[in-house]
């Protein structure tokens, strides 16, 4: 398991933070769990957050972008893909990562990244932060987006007192 050498995360203060959770449907169990450990860690924070679903992982680029043009702060993206016999696992995972990558980059906002890309269902349970499970993903992706707005919000704070140091 890669959960290896994670940090310990303190509950962030989330409040004033907008985050959209835009969500796969395809795995549901898994999916859901996600979700839910997510919800959590945003609530916890006292972040606002709405949750967005889409027919897959392919499709979370372009909702995320949607959301994030729309004023979101920070959109989690969550997903399950699953390693079959054809080549749709290695075109579906990387459409969706390189797409949500540059979402972020183009937008200049936090994009949390929890597609899972797996070898198998019990994979995607071990990390969907079920009962029984060893990580959860979800709440993972949820922490970052939410810190990552925050740190760029503290830049632009700072670029902010910088342009005034300079005027006055």
């Amino acid at each position: 398991m890669s959960g290896t050498g994670s940090p310990e995360r303190a509950t962030v203060d989330g409040s004033g933070l907008d985050v959209v959770i835009v969500a796969g449907t395809w795995h549901e169990q898994i999916t859901n769990g996600l979700i839910a450990g997510a919800q959590r860690t945003l609530d916890a924070a006292g972040a606002t957050h709405h949750l967005v679903r889409v027919a897959g992982s392919f499709e979370l680029p372009v909702v995320a972008k949607a959301a994030l043009d729309a004023g979101a702060d920070a959109v989690v993206a969550l997903g399950v893909v699953i390693r079959g016999g054809t080549p749709h696992f290695d075109f579906v995972s990387s459409a969706a990562t390189d797409g949500l990558t540059r979402v972020a980059l183009d937008t200049g906002k936090p994009v949390g990244f929890g597609v899972l890309t797996l070898d198998d269902e019990q994979q995607g349970l071990d990390r969907a932060g079920l009962e029984g499970s060893k990580e959860d993903k979800g709440a993972e992706a949820a922490d970052a987006a939410m810190r990552t707005a925050l740190t760029l919000k503290e830049l632009r704070t700072l670029r902010l007192a910088d342009d005034i140091d300079d005027e006055g």
